[in-house]
Order: C-alpha cells, then sequence, then structure tokens
C-alpha cells in the first residue's frame, strides 16, 4: 500500500491522521480495510447559502439570547463530491457507514450509497434539546440533526443496540465541548454511536475529521482512529486534541463511562 506523503501516525500506531483531500487519501486504503466510517461532511447547498461567509460576513448580529454567534463555515458544500465520496466509503469499510447530513440530505446520500453497491438501512436522528430557537419567529427551529446508516459489508448488518429506536438525545453544549469547529458535534454522542455499531478494537474512519471528535471518542471508547481533514488549521486542531486522549489499554477510563469502557 503506497502511503499519502503528508499524514501522521502515532499513539502506539492506533491513531493515523492523513492532510489532504479525501478523495485523494482513501485511495491509499484498501478495500475493506477499516470497520466502520462515522463522518460529519460538509453541508448541503440550502445550508450554506445560510452560513456562507459571503453571504453572511462576519460581525452580522444573528443571536439576541446573549450566546455565542454562530461561526460561519470555511468549507464548500457536500453536493459536488457526494457520489465519489460515497464510491469510496463503500469500497474501505466492511461494516457500517454512518454520515451526518441535513435532513434534505436523507434521500441523495441513500441513493449514492445505493449507487455504490450499499444497502441503505434507516434515517437516524441527533436530537438536540438545547438547540437555538428560532430567532427572528418566522417558523420552527431545526431541533435534531440527522444522519444515515448504511451497511457497507457482506451479509446481514448487525449492531450492539438490539431493539433501540433511531434517535439518540444529546445537548450541543456538552462538557466536553472544544468550541472552535463550527459542526462540532458532542463527544458522547460520537462515543455512544461508536459502541452501538461497533466492536472494541475496530477501525473507525473519519474522512471528514475536522477538529477530531470521532477521534477523541475512539479513544474514549478503546477503538483504533483513521482521520482525513483537507483544511491544516482544523487537521492542527484535531492534532492536539486527539493527542490529548489516552489510546491503548488504559484508555476508556475518562469521565463519559466512569471507568468502564465499551
Amino acid at each position: 500500500m503506497s502511503v499519502h506523503p503528508d499524514y501522521r501516525q502515532f499513539l502506539d500506531g492506533r491513531v493515523t491522521l492523513y492532510a489532504g483531500d479525501c478523495l485523494q487519501v482513501m485511495p491509499v486504503l484498501a478495500d475493506k480495510s477499516v470497520d466502520c466510517v462515522l463522518a460529519d461532511p460538509p453541508y448541503e447547498n440550502h445550508m450554506h447559502v445560510g452560513k456562507d461567509e459571503t453571504e453572511h460576513p462576519r460581525g452580522r448580529k444573528i443571536r439576541n439570547d446573549g450566546y455565542v454567534e454562530m461561526k460561519m463555515l470555511d468549507f464548500t458544500s457536500i453536493e459536488p463530491i457526494r457520489q465519489n465520496a460515497a464510491n469510496e466509503i463503500v469500497r474501505v469499510c466492511s461494516g457500517w457507514a454512518l454520515v451526518f447530513c441535513t435532513p434534505e440530505g436523507i434521500a441523495p446520500w441513500r441513493d449514492a450509497f445505493e449507487a455504490a453497491g450499499a444497502r441503505y438501512k434507516r434515517a437516524c436522528f441527533w436530537v438536540k434539546p438545547d438547540s437555538a430557537p428560532q430567532f427572528n419567529g418566522q417558523g420552527p427551529a431545526m431541533a435534531v440533526e440527522a444522519f444515515v446508516a448504511v451497511w457497507c459489508g457482506r451479509g446481514h448488518s448487525r449492531w450492539n443496540g438490539g431493539g433501540k429506536r433511531n434517535y439518540w438525545t444529546y445537548g450541543t453544549n456538552a462538557p466536553f465541548r472544544d468550541g472552535r469547529h463550527p459542526t462540532e458535534k458532542p463527544v458522547d454522542l460520537i462515543s455512544n454511536l461508536i459502541i452501538d455499531f461497533t466492536q472494541a478494537d475496530d477501525v473507525i474512519l473519519d474522512p471528514f475529521m475536522g477538529s477530531g471528535t470521532t477521534g477523541v471518542a475512539c479513544g474514549l471508547t478503546r477503538r483504533q482512529f483513521i482521520g482525513i481533514e483537507a483544511l491544516p488549521h482544523w487537521f492542527q486542531v484535531a492534532i492536539e486534541r486527539i493527542g490529548g486522549r489516552q489510546y491503548g489499554p488504559d484508555a476508556g477510563a475518562g469521565p463519559l463511562f466512569g471507568g468502564e469502557a465499551a
């Protein structure tokens, strides 16, 4: 296997981080070489219109409740690369692919994954009880975020959730929130998705790593991690955050699970 030139491997070989475009990096990974893909790709086009720096310059006040203003997005929409990303995810993954999206993105991701040969299983939802209200009062606020659950492996799909339903409830302003990335997910949400959909010591790939929350969660749950991030400043933040998390036989002793690891 060839190795992308800009990569770093550390923490006893349990973490490998690549700085670069995921569509250029994923081809260096062997077929079915990761057990799970857990990713939070860029939003669909309609969300970028609302959060794009050119449409809403910094300094424009949006919130009136005293909390931190919404951060603008510094990356482009997923739509031009969705099918190519789905193709590579299905190629490298031997188990579940969990991909966050807007509700409007569920059908396009389903179609892309099915075209790539995977089996679409369910639309799932992160319920956010502390989500921001609709400040202009012109309609209901968004209190959930969707992700698609797709089986890329052979045979029947399998997970650890039994008859559990397809929603997970976690606040956005959790104790472990780093706060620098505009679309950061809660560590406890990602940790529990990992526990539900993977096994201890599995290899988890995040091709849109951002500030590294999935890598932090892998450290807490005794999973191995491969992360890919195209923007250099987020790559450095991810190194900082993941490097502070314990990997190896004593992983999982963090406060999220009270000393118990999956």
